[in-house]
């Protein structure tokens, strides 16, 4: 029986430091390949107790796959880019990234990737999770970083791949927008909080008829208002079809019709719909085909379409316009209410819907050829495929793959401010079009302007398989290996 002092951390070391030297776990490619996937952890942060358990699980996979005579390839990936790594950064140096410049703030953001990527590796290797390798590197089984030049530069190459196939566009289409990530996010980081707001029922004027009173929680985007609604089958309003009210405070003539999306049951039975409160309201402009007139800028701050607002953050011009309808005594009356509402998953900010000019990847014309593959994935336990499933059937809106952020992979494009045409990157480099030109110029000789916005993290993300087995660095390997055997996911 060892005694107590006998085990010692630095004992530990040296010997995990022997083992990781040996590579006893390193990939044998004349051996059949069993290939894992695994999600890289974000290092915004040193990885903690969740993560453990994750891997830990990984490792039974690759230990039994080894015992039963494969060839594992079960490669360490720590994931640098994107929003958690920016917010960190701001954190713990306290400024914003605006305040400091793109070159300033990218440096902060490596420091702190430094710190905790190193101390994540160490921790994986006290838990003896058996990496293939825990060098890194660009051969295929070495450790990797997805904010390495070649991980950047394949994340590239799949963009520069899709637009040529004809797959991205440029498009200004309503997005969801976090004001305090300050970028578009995808639907994925949107999150739902059960949160007490208030209602305010307020006074609309009716051509020739009496006041009506519509209930909203958003009445700082009075001056967005395009229609006025209610129910169908409410007989209480069935007059006021094909009226007009005029918006309170800016006296804008808005027309009166019937819609099921009113619900008579909510508030006074009357809702106006705003560009943009909700999906509802998103949804209802499309359909009806109607012109938005946006308040929120970038910024989080209402605009000059909002009028005495402009300049102010939403709660603040909430508290202005209530004010300001009290004292025109327009404000009937106010109540509490338990509301769901949409929250950006970081930041915990409430999201916005406004429009933008962002790059799109078509996903909608596949939708049918992903549930086909849906169907063809095997999934443990079963019941996970019907999450992808609903996933798929719920998509409604092509992928906004461009971020107005900095850590991240830089979309590799510039523009002519010329003629307006787009030139975009060749193969085999890295581009940082912000700091550096093309290789080929417009045909008109105007000037070109790099792109400054940068790739959803989860486009980088989307290209790990291919990555680990070595897409455009080894052609051989990666036919004789695609796609990987199994995609763990925590």
């Amino acid at each position: 029986m060892l005694k107590e002092n006998t085990w010692t951390l630095a004992e530990e070391k040296k010997i995990s430091d022997e083992w990781h030297k040996k590579e006893p776990y390193r990939l044998d490619r004349k051996e059949k390949i069993y290939s894992i996937d695994t999600p890289p952890p974000y290092v915004n942060a040193p990885i903690h107790m969740g993560h453990a358990v994750v891997y830990i699980y990984m490792d039974f996979f690759a230990r039994y796959k080894r015992m039963k005579g494969f060839s594992v390839l079960f490669p360490l990936g720590l994931d640098r880019n994107g929003l958690p790594i920016e917010l960190a950064a701001e954190k713990k140096f306290g400024i914003r990234a605006e305040q400091v410049g793109r070159e300033k703030f990218l440096e902060m953001c490596k420091k702190i990737l430094e710190e905790a990527s190193n101390e994540s590796v160490k921790t994986f290797a006290r838990l003896g999770i058996s990496f293939s390798s825990y060098k890194f590197g660009e051969k295929i089984g070495q450790a990797y970083e997805t904010d390495s030049e070649s991980y950047r530069r394949l994340s590239q190459e799949t963009f520069i791949d899709l637009w040529e196939k004809g797959l991205v566009y440029e498009a200004s289409k309503v997005v969801n927008y976090c004001p305090g990530c300050r970028t578009t996010i995808a639907d994925a980081e949107v999150a739902y909080e059960e949160r007490e707001t208030e209602i305010y029922h307020i006074k609309f004027k009716v051509e020739q008829d009496k006041d009506i009173i519509i209930a909203t929680t958003r009445p700082e985007l009075l001056a967005a208002c395009a229609t006025i609604l209610f129910n169908p089958e409410d007989k209480r309003y069935k007059k006021l079809a094909g009226k007009h009210a005029i918006t309170p405070l800016y006296e804008k003539e808005v027309r009166i019709k019937a819609h099921p999306i009113a619900k008579s049951d909510f508030g006074s039975g009357i809702l106006m719909m705003c560009s943009f409160g909700d999906l509802t309201d998103i949804r209802f402009f499309r359909d009806e085909g109607l012109k938005a007139h946006i308040l929120i800028g970038i910024d989080g701050k209402m605009n000059k379409n909002a009028g005495f607002l402009e300049g102010m953050y939403v709660k603040q011009a909430r508290k202005e316009i209530v004010a300001k309808l009290k004292e025109k005594g327009l404000l009937v009356k106010t109540e509490n209410l338990q509301q769901r509402a949409p929250i950006c998953e970081r930041s915990k900010d409430p999201i916005e819907f406004i429009a933008l000019e962002e790059y799109y990847l078509k996903q909608l014309e596949f939708k049918e050829k992903m549930l086909q593959v849906a169907h063809k994935i095997k999934f443990y336990d079963e019941s996970s495929r019907q999450i992808l499933i609903d996933w798929i059937n719920g998509l409604s809106e092509d992928w906004p793959l461009s971020r107005r952020r900095y850590y991240a992979t830089p979309i590799p494009i510039w523009k002519c401010k010329k003629c307006g045409e787009k030139i975009i990157g060749k193969k085999g480099k890295y581009w940082q079009p912000w700091r550096e030109a093309p290789e080929k110029k417009c045909k008109c000789g105007g000037e070109l302007e790099g792109e400054t916005r940068v790739f959803d993290t989860w486009f980088d993300s989307s290209i790990s398989p291919h990555y680990i087995l070595g897409y455009g660095r080894d052609a051989g390997f990666f036919k004789k290996s695609f796609p990987c055997t199994l995609r763990p996911q925590g």
